[in-house]
């Protein structure tokens, strides 16, 4: 599915003195279609910025949450988000 504006992520801790941000996205999406280049058209104007902490949480058929870090973020305002890795 394509990302709709009117259901954006909320940024739920700011990134304080150079800290990473967390953000929370709760969609019908997998976490593959939300890891798509640019899924997230309005990420810069909404303030995300690239290494900040994007929680995925899944809410059709199969609930689940994935985390994820934001990898990039376009001249043109869009935001990509990549599975995060835990070490």
């Amino acid at each position: 599915m394509a990302y709709a504006t009117t259901n954006p992520p909320k940024c739920m801790v700011p990134g304080v003195g150079g800290a990473n941000a967390i953000w929370f996205y709760k969609s019908t999406d997998v976490h593959t279609d939300v890891d798509a280049a640019d899924y997230f058209s309005d990420g810069s104007a909404l303030g995300m910025k690239v290494d900040d902490i994007v929680i995925v949480v899944k809410t059709s058929a199969t609930v689940g949450a994935t985390l994820h870090s934001v990898s990039a973020v376009t001249a043109g305002g869009a935001a990509t988000i990549t599975p995060a890795i835990l070490a």
